[in-house]
C-alpha cells in the first residue's frame, strides 16, 4: 500500500505596511485601535514576514501645520511607537518623508490615476469637515479643498506599492483607499507589462479594534481634533488627569449599568474602555456591574486606564529625552526603507522607459 506523502503548505511571505500621521500624542482610542494591533502583528508575524511602520509626515501637510509643532509631533510619535513595543530591529520603523521614493512614485501613479476615481473618495470631505468643525460633510466648501488633500490617496497608494506590500492594516475609513490602491496597481501592471505583474494587489487587513468614543460626546469617536481636551485621554495623561476626565464623562440618569451602545452610548463607552484595558469581554463586564452605579464604574474605569497606560507612559517619558537614540532609530529605519524601495523604483523606471534594464 502506498501512503501519500504529506504536503506541507508554505504560506507566502507577507509584506505588512501601515502608517500613522504625526498629529500629536495619540489618545486612548488610537492606542486601543491601530497601535495595539501593530504590536500584535509584530508578535504574530512569521520570521520571513516583513513589517514596515511609517510616520507619514507628507500626509500631515494636506492640512495646515505649524512647523515647530510638526517637528515635535514627529519625534513624539516615534517615541510613542517605541514605548508601546514596536521593535526597530524586527520592524522597519521610519519617517515617510525620509524616503524620497514615496513622492517620486506618487507622481508617476498620479499620471495614470483617473480623476473620477479620486472624486469618489470620501475621506477628504470628512477631513475637511473636521478641520473646520463642520457638523456635516454636506456643508463642506469645496473651494477650500487643496490639491494635496484631494490627491493624497495616490500618495497613500505609493506608500504601499513602493514596498510591494501585500497586507495593509488600516481602519474602516481607509478601506476605500486600499481598493483604490489595488485599482492603481492593476492599471500600472496592465499598462506597463513585463514578464510578470510588477505590483501585487494589496489586501486590506481588518484587524479587530475597539471603537472608543468621545468622553464628552459619545455619539462620535474620540478625536485629537476635538476642541474639548476633556473628551480624550492621552497616552501621556497622569493618574489625576485620567480620573478627572473619566469622572466628567457623559453618561445618563438610568439606574444600573447595561451595555446598550444605541440607547446608552456614554455608559457603553465606559464599559468598552474597561473591557479593552482589562482584556475582557464587554458583555461580561457589563453583567458584573449591572447592580452598580456610574460612580463605581467610573472609579474602576479610571483605575484600569491608569494601570493600562502607566507602563507605556513611563517608557515614553524616558525615550522622548533620548534624542540621539531617536535620531539613530530614524536614520536606520530610513536606510532600511530605502534599500527596499529603490529596487522597486528601478523596476518602475525601467518599465516606463526612464531607466535602462539592470543586467545581473
Amino acid at each position: 500500500m502506498i501512503i501519500p506523502r504529506r504536503v506541507c503548505q508554505i504560506r507566502p511571505r507577507r509584506v505588512i505596511l501601515s502608517g500613522i500621521q504625526p498629529t500629536g500624542i495619540p489618545h486612548l482610542g488610537n492606542y486601543l485601535g491601530a497601535l495595539s494591533n501593530w504590536v500584535k502583528l509584530q508578535k504574530s508575524a512569521e520570521p520571513e514576514d516583513k513589517l514596515l511602520f511609517s510616520i507619514v509626515g507628507w500626509h500631515a501637510l494636506t492640512l495646515p501645520q505649524d512647523p515647530a509643532a510638526l517637528l515635535a509631533a514627529r519625534n513624539d510619535m516615534l517615541a510613542v511607537l517605541l514605548a508601546i513595543g514596536i521593535d526597530p530591529d524586527r520592524s522597519i520603523l521610519f519617517h515617510q518623508d525620509h524616503n524620497p521614493h514615496h513622492t517620486e512614485l506618487s507622481w508617476i501613479l498620479s499620471c495614470i490615476t483617473p480623476m473620477g476615481k479620486l472624486r469618489r473618495m470620501t475621506t477628504w470631505k470628512s477631513r475637511l469637515a473636521a478641520a473646520r468643525n463642520s457638523g456635516s460633510e454636506d456643508m463642506v466648501d469645496e473651494s477650500m479643498l487643496n490639491a494635496g488633500l484631494f490627491m493624497y490617496p495616490v500618495l497613500q497608494a505609493a506608500d504601499v506599492l513602493v514596498y510591494k506590500a501585500t497586507h495593509v492594516p488600516v481602519g474602516d475609513d481607509q478601506q476605500q483607499h486600499i481598493e483604490l490602491t489595488r485599482d492603481i496597481a492593476d492599471i500600472f501592471n496592465r499598462t506597463f507589462k513585463g514578464t510578470s505583474p510588477l505590483f501585487p494587489l494589496p489586501t486590506y487587513v481588518n484587524t479587530p479594534s475597539k471603537r472608543i468614543l468621545s468622553l464628552k460626546d459619545p455619539t462620535s469617536k474620540m478625536s485629537k481634533s476635538s476642541p474639548d481636551v476633556q473628551s480624550r485621554i492621552l497616552l501621556t495623561d497622569i493618574a489625576s488627569q485620567i480620573q478627572s476626565k473619566i469622572r466628567a464623562a457623559v453618561t445618563d440618569s438610568i439606574q444600573g449599568i447595561t451595555y446598550d451602545p444605541q440607547g446608552r452610548p456614554g455608559t457603553s463607552n465606559l464599559l468598552t474602555i474597561l473591557a479593552a484595558c482589562t482584556d475582557s469581554d464587554v458583555t461580561q463586564v457589563a453583567k458584573a456591574y449591572e447592580s452598580q452605579g456610574h460612580g463605581t464604574l467610573k472609579r474602576d474605569v479610571a483605575e484600569a486606564v491608569e494601570e493600562f497606560l502607566k507602563g507605556p507612559r513611563a517608557q515614553f517619558d524616558r525615550i522622548r529625552q533620548e534624542t540621539s537614540y531617536l535620531d539613530e532609530v530614524a536614520r536606520r529605519g530610513a536606510v532600511r526603507a530605502i534599500e527596499q524601495s529603490e529596487v522597486t523604483m528601478m523596476e518602475v523606471k525601467t518599465r516606463l522607459g526612464l531607466a535602462s534594464p539592470v543586467v545581473h
